[in-house]
C-alpha cells in the first residue's frame, strides 16, 4: 500500500513539468499546428482534428511508459 502515494507524487511532478514545458515551449515548437493535422474551413464553421499531434503525443507517451516499466 505504500506504493500508491509514491506513484501519485511522481505523477503530479511529471504533470507539473509537462505543463511548464508546454507553456514555455509553445514559442519554439507549436504542438497542434503540425503538418498532417486536418483543418477544414467552411463559411460558417471550422473542423480541426490534430492527427499528427495525436500520433506524436502517443509515441512520446509510449516511450516514456516503456522506459518507466523497463527500469522499475
Amino acid at each position: 500500500m505504500t506504493q500508491i502515494p509514491k506513484l501519485l507524487i511522481i505523477t503530479g511532478v511529471v504533470l507539473i513539468i509537462a505543463g511548464l514545458v508546454w507553456q514555455a515551449g509553445g514559442k519554439y515548437f507549436s504542438l497542434g499546428k503540425l503538418p498532417g493535422d486536418i483543418i477544414i474551413r467552411r463559411e460558417n464553421s471550422t473542423f480541426y482534428f490534430p492527427l499528427m499531434t495525436s500520433i506524436i503525443i502517443s509515441v512520446v507517451l509510449s516511450l516514456i511508459l516503456y522506459l518507466f516499466g523497463r527500469f522499475r
